[in-house]
């Protein structure tokens, strides 16, 4: 069992570490303070709800629907585009300090933005529900297989309030509106280079 939650946790750790769109957004947050236990909660939470998914054994969801992957990935990479572009306005203009930041927007638009990045990025279904999903098929026992589930599910958990708290880190270093200019930078560049990976990826 213990083995089991170990793999589960280093395998669900090892898929969200890289730094994405999702990722990003919940690091600048962390960095202003907004919204911050919400935010790492609703990450965590759909995480946990799609892992729950792929163990369960719905990973055959994109061979019954074989137009899903074109939809996600084309609605990601508009969605990516907008907010990419937003952000090196928001670099271009300047004018960001560490204290004004957290004047931003209410909860409700802030899930909403984070459901995008999640929920219409085709990559997070593929690793929860694919990658997650076939490697649980190894655990043939339920006990072991839910620990399996139990150990990636806490991976999220651990990794988004981690990286949402862990950013206040930084903030002696983002209190300079340069350090801000360039954080939109990466930010923009990267929301760009995911979409335009999307796009290539279905054409």
């Amino acid at each position: 069992m213990i083995a089991a939650a170990a793999t589960g946790f280093f395998t669900g750790f090892s898929l969200i570490l890289a730094i994405g769109a999702q990722n990003a957004f919940v690091l600048r947050q962390g960095l202003i303070g907004q919204h911050v236990f919400w935010l790492a909660l609703f990450c965590a939470g759909s995480d946990a709800a799609l892992i729950a998914a792929g163990v369960a054994g719905f990973g055959a969801l994109t061979a019954a629907l074989p137009a899903l992957p074109l939809v996600m990935s084309l609605g990601g990479a508009a969605f990516l585009v907008v907010y990419g572009v937003s952000r090196l306005i928001a670099a271009w203009r300047g004018g960001h300090r560490l204290e004004a930041a957290g004047g931003g927007r209410a909860l409700w638009p802030t899930l909403g933005i984070a459901a995008a990045f999640t929920w219409l990025n085709p990559h997070v279904y593929l690793d929860t529900l694919g990658l997650i999903g076939a490697v649980s098929t190894g655990f043939a026992d339920p006990g072991p297989k839910l620990a399996f589930g139990g150990g990636a599910v806490g991976a999220s958990f651990v990794f988004f309030f981690g990286l949402a708290y862990g950013a206040r880190l930084l903030a002696p270093v983002m209190r300079s509106p340069r350090a801000w200019r360039g954080l939109d930078a990466l930010i923009g560049v990267t929301m760009l280079a995911i979409a335009a990976k999307l796009i290539r990826g279905v054409l």
